[in-house]
């Protein structure tokens, strides 16, 4: 099964309903927010799976709605220069 166990870190995005002002994505540091229609997504590395679950719970304690968690790419794919 260690074959199988995915490797750390982990870039995410982490879409909930709303907007958030500062106050709240102050309450996730090292993650990214910008809105997207009438949600905000998350986004950013995390170390381990502990740190998911710590961003996780980080979202119920402020009551928001979770709508989707995704997992990305690391590093953006560069786009050709022109």
């Amino acid at each position: 099964m260690d074959a199988e166990r995915e490797r750390w870190p982990q870039r995410y995005q982490i879409r909930v309903r709303g907007r958030l002002g500062q106050t709240i994505r102050s309450a996730f540091p090292g993650l990214q927010a910008h809105p997207e229609g009438g949600e905000t997504v998350l986004t950013g590395v995390l170390a381990d799976q502990a740190a998911l679950y710590g961003v996780l719970a980080e979202a119920e304690a402020l009551g928001l709605e979770l709508v989707e968690v995704r997992r990305a790419p690391l590093a953006e794919p560069r786009q050709p220069s022109s």
